[in-house]
């Protein structure tokens, strides 16, 4: 990193294209968190269509602005009406409600904003230093790392995640199953297309996203319960904390802050994940732990903090290895492969402008949503009151309108459709449809690297363990097979 690449990004950033996708991003993805039910990664696969016609690096900044916009909005709704927008906000309930309930809604908004900010600025920082470190380190790799590397991340992807392991490790061979559906590259014949010419091309991602992403969620919250009202208006003075409650914030973000990063460059992990161990952080090193769950400051600033860094966090492994960090880095992923980008430790220097143009442009989101984020208060109020069966037309509608400006064709609707049911099916019988998208866009690029392990060995497999950083991989890969299949051999063994 030199100041020549901060110069450059910064072009790419305040580039008058830039300004306005980022504030598109940010804007929709604030929107995307404050409604419950539906997510970024639902928002996100809905506008991948869109960028299609779009530069690949203003499509990745818009996409980006979604995906951590919808951490600052996300926590409206949990302060306000006890709603999580996303589930890495579910935490902010816990204290966030409370402090709504006894009348200072205003100033628990303000900490999660200002927690939000500083804990992205965090993780950015980190980015700009750690990534070409590490994409420098992986320039050594071979097909052979390559392919251990992606193992262990669908492995830890599908086992560390929130539900059964097993589950999680089934619907990882699924994707890996329609990964394989398409043209074969080296031979160039068609494999389990059905005699669907619409699958010469494989199974789209964008489809597959669409449905279990977003039409699964809406068929979900429309089953569901209804949801409450919304409140009444929040003014602007009461969002200002005492100088003693300022005071006190600077160490649970910093706490936030560092936890977040840690779990948001591991796979698999999310910022779910790092929200909820940041609120346990927090009450480890409290004097009182009884004041959380009934309005604790800290309670709200640590995981707003860990969910933002969280985010950013994990672009460090999917631009500087090509490994997503978790499933809507998959999408953006999927995105860049799209457009003909190959993420990995390349990206750095033959697309510079991409990355730091990127990078530079999550300063610029920021401090756009820090702007956005208090005025539009009583905005976000106002649009939660909206019956749910009225806005999950709108977003059926649009769905519906991506999926086709694909390709033009009825077929991709119809894919979308079937993964919409199909989602709704895995979630009702609590199948993770996360990995399953992580083995779909993973396993053309493990097969891949396979095969090219294997005409260089003449098609001997010890060269995956002759190699010492693949064969580290293998083993830990084998590792958290064993921890997560150990407790189902516990309870087989167990005498009645």
């Amino acid at each position: 990193m030199d100041f020549q690449d901060i110069y450059l990004g910064l072009q790419v950033a305040f580039s008058w294209q830039a300004l306005i996708f980022c504030f598109v991003g940010v804007a929709v993805g604030t929107a995307i968190g404050v409604l419950p039910g539906i997510g970024p990664l639902a928002a996100i696969s809905m506008a991948l269509p869109i960028t299609f016609h779009l530069d690949p690096t203003i499509s990745l900044i818009m996409l980006a602005g979604i995906f951590y916009g919808a951490q600052y909005g996300g926590s409206t709704a949990s302060i306000l009406l006890n709603l999580p927008g996303t589930a890495s906000s579910a935490v902010i309930c816990l204290d966030g409600y409370p402090m709504s309930k006894q009348g200072r809604a205003g100033v628990a908004l303000f900490i999660a904003a200002i927690a939000s900010f500083f804990g992205s600025s965090f993780a950015i920082l980190l980015m700009m230093v750690f990534t070409p470190l590490l994409a420098t380190f992986a320039l050594s790799f071979t097909s052979v790392e390559y392919f251990s590397v992606m193992l262990l991340a669908l492995i830890i992807a599908s086992t560390v995640s929130t539900g059964a392991p097993l589950k999680g490790l089934l619907m990882v061979i699924v994707g890996l199953i329609l990964g394989v559906v398409g043209t074969d590259v080296s031979s160039g014949t068609f494999r389990y297309t059905f005699g669907l010419l619409e699958l010469a091309d494989g199974v789209s991602m964008a489809a597959v996203a669409m449905g279990l992403f977003g039409v699964s969620e809406v068929i979900g919250s429309l089953s569901g319960a209804t949801r409450p009202s919304g409140l009444g208006k929040v003014s602007m003075r009461s969002m200002y904390p005492t100088r003693a409650e300022m005071r006190s914030l600077a160490k649970p973000i910093l706490r936030g802050s560092i936890v977040g990063s840690l779990v948001g460059i591991l796979p698999g992990t999310g910022p779910s994940v790092a929200s909820f161990m940041a609120y346990s952080t927090e009450q480890r090193v409290a004097r009182d732990r009884s004041r959380f769950g009934k309005g604790a400051i800290e309670g709200i600033a640590g995981p707003e903090a860990a969910n933002n860094a969280s985010v950013q966090a994990a672009f460090i492994p999917t631009l500087s290895l090509g490994i997503p960090g978790d499933v809507v880095m998959a999408v953006m992923l999927g995105a860049m492969i799209i457009h003909g980008i190959s993420p990995g430790p390349e990206l750095v220097n033959s697309h510079p402008d991409l990355f730091w143009g990127l990078v530079m442009s999550f300063w610029v989101g920021n401090i756009m949503l820090i702007v956005l984020n208090v005025p539009l208060i009583g905005v976000w109020v106002k649009i939660l009151s909206i019956p749910y069966h009225y806005l999950s037309i709108a977003i059926l509608f649009f769905i519906c309108i991506g999926a086709y400006s694909m390709t033009g064709s009825p077929f991709a609707i119809y894919l979308t459709a079937i993964f919409g049911l199909v989602g709704y099916v895995l979630n009702t019988f609590g199948y993770p449809p996360a990995p399953l998208i992580l083995g779909l866009v993973l396993g053309p690029m493990m097969e891949e690297n396979f095969r090219r392990s294997l005409m260089v060995s003449r098609g001997d497999f010890a060269i995956f363990l002759s190699r010492p950083v693949s064969a580290l991989f293998l083993l830990l890969s084998l590792v958290m097979i064993w921890l997560a299949i150990r407790p189902y051999l516990a309870q087989r063994v167990r005498p009645d």
